[in-house]
């Protein structure tokens, strides 16, 4: 008698078997290991240098009467890092970080509001070493309550130093509110406005 095969089952049973094989997957051999190696080197000589942490901020109405708007918001941190040793660096030698604001221009077209509209307050972040310090108040001009401080960031104002940069080895962050006050009647619109920061020794 011939036996009839169906293609058709004996497809269904290699599959099967093949199923059956790659479950049945076992390790042959002992795995092997690849170790990463990396050698970073003191930074020769050393660098006084800044960061910040981040490109823009965005000021919310906070604050208004019926006279003047206020609108408030947060400078991105500061960080200034000194990798030297004390024989790299001068005697004598103190840093310090200034800002200065340009006058804000709107999107269609509006009167530029003037940088002496914009103050800052600045604050150290996490540090009580009193190694470095931070600059004063700086209101806008339309607060004559603190006056003779009240002229904005028009000029160059500080917003931290260190006293001596011996000491201030290490790394150092600074923020600030930022404040901006315009008179009530002030044109609608979006206003921008760029604050150059610098670090000098």
């Amino acid at each position: 008698m011939v036996k009839r095969v169906s293609l058709a089952a004996f497809g269904g049973a290699m599959l099967a078997g093949v199923a059956a094989a790659a479950w049945a997957e076992e390790q042959v051999g002992t795995g092997s290991d690849v170790d990463v190696n990396v050698t970073i080197e003191d930074i020769d000589p050393g660098v006084l240098a800044m960061s910040v942490a981040g490109t823009t901020t965005t000021l919310s109405e906070n604050g208004s009467t019926e006279t003047v708007r206020q609108f408030t918001g947060e400078l991105p941190t500061v960080t200034v890092t000194d990798t030297r040793t004390a024989d790299e660096i001068p005697d004598g030698a103190f840093w310090w970080v200034e800002g200065t604001a340009s006058s804000f221009t709107g999107d269609a077209g509006q009167e530029p509001i003037g940088s002496e509209n914009l103050g800052w307050s600045p604050s150290l972040v996490d540090d009580g070493s009193g190694v470095v310090a931070v600059g004063p108040d700086v209101a806008p001009a339309l607060d004559a309550d603190e006056a003779p401080n009240n002229v904005g960031l028009q000029g160059r104002e500080l917003l931290a130093m260190a006293l001596t940069s011996e000491e201030a080895i290490g790394s150092w962050e600074a923020n600030a509110t930022l404040t901006l006050q315009v008179p009530a009647d002030v044109e609608p619109g979006t206003y921008t406005s760029n604050i150059t920061l610098s670090l000098f020794e």
